[in-house]
């Protein structure tokens, strides 16, 4: 086997021309022929380059409209054959196969025809056949043949050409690798198509795919290494344009996930700031920077070194009050001049935005490693709203009592279970995580709530008045007892305990408000 193999020949045919024309010319220019098919074909000839079409090569015309052009043995042959094997050898020029160096093919746009929304018949057309086939045999014969799926891999193959008259053994292992990927990845989002025409939402085989946005300086400690792969074009990180600040951590890019997530739940200007994927405040006001007083106010002490994100497009007054703070992230639709201007000055502060919000109640698939396999779920975008309420006390709520805890309940999905979230006037007071007891976390989110008033001055603790969000059902009445404690008036949960009724007794003899939705909001 030799290592550096000569570039004589190469079979051009490709979707994608993005740089073709330069990349064909300068193959050329070194001498090497040039076959190609119809489109590709038809471009390098345009452009002056002598192109040789496989039907002349093969002296087989394309056939059942283009379906079939390159799925012969005079091309197949002339990449698989092994050029150190006698045998090999001795049957190409039995059967007149010239040898074929090196593959160029990016596949048919089945990805981008499914994102435009192409109906049935389209995605079918779209499936490519000959470029996998062409992908896969190039690909398994790396010893002696070079593989290219995409543009950005023609200034390699080139460099290579140009100092060695060849490509070495290396480029071509590291090429044949990318192509598997790439046919995996293809196959992969036809399989999944084709499971959700056919109404299976979890078949027998899964592959998930995704296409490397960064490597990350590491994972979740120093210890753990760490890449970024992007699937799909929902509006979040995936999408983001940074524009400023230090390279994003796993972390960053974990909470910044968890903080746009919570933020797409709301209408009205809002700012969610979130710490270690968790919310530590949230808040809807006329402006920005009236949300992010609100959302500051709730927990000051763990907005620090946080992540923040906005509704709305970044302005002056909002990116000023936010800049005051030691901030790890702002993730926004958009920013002005004026508030990029100032956040400008923190040169460390990440700047994110993505071009859009995403839609909570899309569909999706979300997953989870686990030892020896995945668990796989579709996302959480289910939603309450007024008609979904169910009053359970003899007192029903006020109309401000219902608008908080249709807020608090919205909140209370992207907190970690078990989750109580405190919330008076469209802003979070308090916000109790990720407990093993439900009672402890309405008593940690009311110890917040009296040492944010703490802070801010004020004489009582902000949880007095407010309204109480539970993400499931109260197991026992203890629970709910610590929220009236806190000074809550009104309460929403799932419903759904053994102990409802005591629950409800609790809320009754306290003069409380409840309501019921029958959808739960665990996240771990």
């Amino acid at each position: 086997m030799t290592d550096i193999v000569a570039i004589r020949r190469a079979l051009i045919s490709v979707s994608d021309k993005s740089g073709l024309v330069d990349f064909a010319r300068a193959l050329a220019h070194a001498g090497v022929e040039i076959l190609s098919t119809g489109g590709s074909a038809k471009a390098l000839r345009e452009a002056g380059i002598a192109v040789i079409d496989v039907s002349d090569h093969t002296g087989f015309p394309e056939i059942l409209d283009g379906r079939v052009k390159t799925l012969v043995p005079q091309i197949h042959g002339g990449i698989l054959a092994r050029r150190d094997v006698a045998e090999h050898l001795a049957e190409m020029a039995a059967h007149n196969i010239a040898p074929i160096d090196l593959v160029v093919s990016n596949l048919y746009p089945f990805e981008a025809t499914l994102a435009r929304g192409g109906d049935f018949a389209d995605c079918i057309e779209n499936i490519d056949i000959g470029g996998p086939a062409l992908t896969r045999a190039a690909a398994k014969n790396h010893d002696f043949v070079a593989i290219v799926i995409e543009p950005a891999q023609y200034d390699a193959v080139l460099a290579e050409l140009t100092e060695h008259g060849g490509t070495t053994l290396a480029l071509r292992r590291r090429l044949a690798g990318d192509a598997y990927a790439r046919t995996a990845a293809y196959d992969a989002a036809i399989a999944t198509w084709f499971a959700a025409q056919n109404g299976v939402p979890y078949p027998p085989r899964v592959t998930f795919a995704g296409t490397l946005r960064q490597t990350l300086r590491y994972g979740e400690n120093p210890h753990q290494t760490a890449a970024f792969y992007t699937s799909g074009t929902r509006p979040g990180i995936a999408t983001a344009r940074q524009v400023q600040g230090k390279e994003l951590s796993y972390n960053n890019l974990n909470d910044t996930d968890a903080a746009f997530e919570a933020l797409a739940e709301f209408d009205a200007p809002t700012v969610v700031i979130v710490k270690h994927a968790n919310p530590c405040g949230v808040a809807t006001a006329g402006s920005l920077a009236d949300a992010w007083d609100a959302a500051l106010r709730c927990d000051p002490e763990s907005a620090f070194g946080g992540i923040v994100a906005v509704n709305r497009m970044l302005d002056a007054q909002a990116a000023e009050k936010i800049a005051a703070i030691f901030t790890e992230v702002i993730i926004a639709p958009d920013a002005n001049d004026a508030a990029l201007a100032i956040l400008a000055r923190k040169k460390n502060l990440r700047v994110l935005l993505t071009g859009g919000l995403p839609d909570p109640a899309e569909a999706g698939t979300s997953f989870k490693s686990v030892a020896g396999g995945m668990l796989v779920q579709s996302r959480d975008n289910g939603r309450i709203g007024l008609a979904d309420l169910r009053a359970v006390t003899k007192r029903a709520p006020t109309a401000q009592e219902l608008d908080d805890l249709l807020f608090a309940f919205r909140v209370c999905k992207h907190v970690k279970s078990n989750a109580i979230i405190y919330a008076r006037n469209g802003a979070t007071t308090g916000i109790g995580a990720g407990q093993m007891s439900r009672v402890n976390s309405a008593r940690i989110a009311a110890w917040k709530a009296e040492e944010a008033a703490r802070k801010a001055g004020l004489a009582q603790s902000l949880a007095i008045g407010s309204v109480v969000a539970s993400d499931a059902f109260f197991p026992f009445a203890d629970g709910l007892e610590a929220a009236i404690a806190a000074g809550a008036t009104a309460v929403i949960q799932p419903g759904g305990s053994m102990r409802d009724s005591e629950v409800i007794a609790a809320a009754d003899a306290a003069g409380v408000a409840m309501v019921m939705t029958g959808m739960r909001h665990f996240r771990h």
